[in-house]
């Protein structure tokens, strides 16, 4: 059976530890009628299928906080006709002058899709990286990545 890389036991915690018995969590969540009939309703986890690769945002975001420019991060997925979902992040630099110099900045998303390619793989990378100046946030101060 196929892992998260590099990480088997991060694998067993995720996918076969909830419940308190060996049941394979799918992260689906759905509702089943008074007729017993199940429907699916989306996914409960942040994970974003880019061209057949499922991957959690949460490892693109890892990847992407580990460049020295990153005060903060969040990465969504968005439809794309050819991959399914790409991936899109938003960079709150550590340097606010990246947010004025659209050459700086340019710059900076080239040295964060290379980092991102090194980590993780280019079906990884980021198109685009945004830099702001704030993350959009729910009154509760949780990412808004709807």
């Amino acid at each position: 059976m196929q892992t998260i890389w590099g990480d088997d036991a991060r694998f067993v915690k995720t996918y076969w530890s909830l419940f308190n018995r060996q049941v394979y969590a799918t992260f689906d969540w759905g509702i089943r009628d008074a007729e017993g009939y199940y429907f699916i309703l989306g996914r409960t986890d942040d994970v974003i299928n880019i061209a057949g690769h499922r991957l959690g945002t949460r490892d693109i975001e890892e990847s992407i906080s580990s460049y020295p420019n990153v005060a903060e991060v969040a990465v969504v997925g968005i439809k794309d006709a050819l991959k399914g979902q790409v991936a899109v992040a938003f960079v709150i630099p550590k340097q606010s002058d990246t947010l004025a110099d659209r050459e700086a900045a340019r710059d900076e998303e080239k040295a964060i899709m290379a980092l991102v390619d090194n980590q993780i793989g280019h079906f990884g990378r980021p198109a685009p990286v945004g830099f702001v100046s704030q993350r959009p946030e729910t009154r509760g101060g949780e990412m808004l990545g709807r």
